[in-house]
């Protein structure tokens, strides 16, 4: 076991490297072309903010800007970005915190370009619109192949890797907060009972979501 780990994290630890090159440099390649646009957008940003919700083709009333914003924040930030800038702080600095700034500002770039595409790409449902990297791999690069293999590993992934991570930096933060030493068996309850209340929190969530939803 413990060579398997330390196989994994070897292979892992070069394939970061190799993707963060990739992220970087696409990032800086979409801020020249799109002329700057985290920057060059901000005023916009903010005077968008303020639209009065609309109507919706049923004659119901949408969402305002400022709570599609609120969403969409909710939908990127998560525990892993909160435990991962306290770890970066922690081993790197105060120095840390200057460059996550500059890789969130090169990053604002492809972050852009991807809700554009996935704007552009959309297709009308029975319950409104749907889309993303799937349908824009389908209907942009006319690759369905590529779109069909994205939405199985995006399914995947979602459901034994993104919850995992975000489970684990809660329990990390949890037994950090009472000085509690995680690798003992003793406190594997600990693990159980957080894992049980995340998912009955979530599971309430879905439940009040889908009692509001129109059958």
């Amino acid at each position: 076991m413990d060579a398997l780990t330390e196989l994994v994290g070897t292979v892992g630890e070069y394939v970061w490297y190799v993707v963060f090159a990739i992220l970087i440099g696409v990032g800086l390649y979409l801020t020249i072309r799109t002329g700057v646009i985290q920057l060059r957008g901000l005023p916009e940003m903010f005077r968008v903010l303020t639209d009065p919700p609309g109507d919706a083709e049923d004659g119901k009333k949408g969402i305002s800007s400022f709570r599609a914003f609120t969403v969409s924040a909710a939908a990127r930030v998560g525990t892993g970005n909160i435990a991962g800038v306290a770890i970066a702080i922690s081993l790197g600095g105060p120095g840390a915190v200057f460059w996550m700034w500059t890789i969130a500002a090169i990053g604002a770039a492809s972050a852009f370009v991807e809700s554009t595409l996935g704007q552009l790409y959309k297709i009308k449902s029975r319950d409104g619109y749907v889309g993303g990297p799937a349908y824009y791999m389908e209907r942009g690069l006319k690759k369905r192949w590529m779109g069909l293999i994205f939405a199985v590993t995006i399914t995947i992934t979602y459901g034994f890797v993104f919850n995992s991570v975000q489970s684990n930096s809660i329990v990390d933060a949890v037994s950090g907060s009472f000085n509690l030493d995680m690798a003992d068996s003793q406190n594997m309850w600990i693990r159980i009972v957080i894992g049980l209340a995340l998912v009955a929190i979530t599971a309430a969530s879905f439940s009040a979501v889908f009692a509001r939803s129109p059958a």
